[in-house]
């Protein structure tokens, strides 16, 4: 008698995550690292932080991946994965523009996220993009420590999501939950992440993060500032 075995078929989740980056061009990325970094050491650190953050989302399983550009592909780029051309305008408007395209290319509810949180592991990723296809839930957000936000998602794209929220400050987060919620949404809330912004970030988040491409392009640029870093304790708690 012929034993008979089951099959289990993972089907990835259906959403389109989406990574709206900047080109890793020397001069025109993290320049707030600089100094002590120099411009090409800033570009060399955000390649690696914007491709710990590709890989995260490309071993995730959703069923859609779009990179939403500003500036031009390069070498960083992995060769199957769509590109979008970032719109102009304010932040806002691009952030608005990037769902609106990425929708129009593949309509499933969107998964936004920066270059700014190398450290994001995949299922985080996951429990995101599982959040966002329940029912129950209308959008998806993850606020920054800096007071912004790193992540933000949506069954589809939403009239006036980003109206009056000012970006780039200590109040952007919040503002942009009382904005959902405003709009009589249901917004669940993923963990609180740091943003590399500033060094005081950037040797933190690779402390928590040592094994990422991130944390090894920061150690080869700033080696005695990350081992006085780990040697007062800094990223434990």
């Amino acid at each position: 008698m012929r034993q008979q075995t089951s099959t289990w078929v993972i089907r990835p989740i259906p959403v389109h995550v989406i990574v709206i980056a900047k080109a890793p061009v020397a001069g025109q990325v993290k320049t707030r690292l600089c100094p002590p970094l120099t411009l090409e050491q800033a570009a060399f650190v955000a390649a690696a932080a914007l491709t710990d953050t590709l890989n995260t989302v490309g071993n995730a399983s959703v069923l859609e991946r779009t990179v939403v550009l500003e500036g031009d592909p390069g070498s960083w780029l992995p060769a199957n994965l769509r590109v979008i051309a970032q719109r102009s305008g304010s932040f806002p408007e691009r952030l608005a523009g990037a769902i609106a395209d990425a929708f129009a290319e593949a309509p499933l509810p969107i998964l936004l996220i920066g270059m700014d949180t190398p450290q994001v592991r995949v299922s985080l990723i996951e429990t995101a993009a599982t959040w966002l296809v329940h029912d129950d839930t209308d959008v998806v957000l993850g606020l920054a420590e800096d007071g912004g936000f790193w992540i933000i998602g949506a069954k589809q794209p939403i009239p006036g999501m980003f109206e009056r929220v000012e970006m780039s400050t200590a109040r952007t987060g919040q503002q942009q939950l009382a904005r959902l919620q405003s709009l009589g949404l249901h917004c669940r809330m993923l963990p609180v992440q740091r943003d590399v912004d500033v060094l005081t970030d950037a040797l933190d988040v690779a402390h928590r993060a040592p094994d990422t491409l991130f944390a090894a392009a920061l150690r080869s640029c700033v080696p005695l500032s990350f081992n006085a870093l780990n040697s007062q304790g800094v990223g434990h708690g």
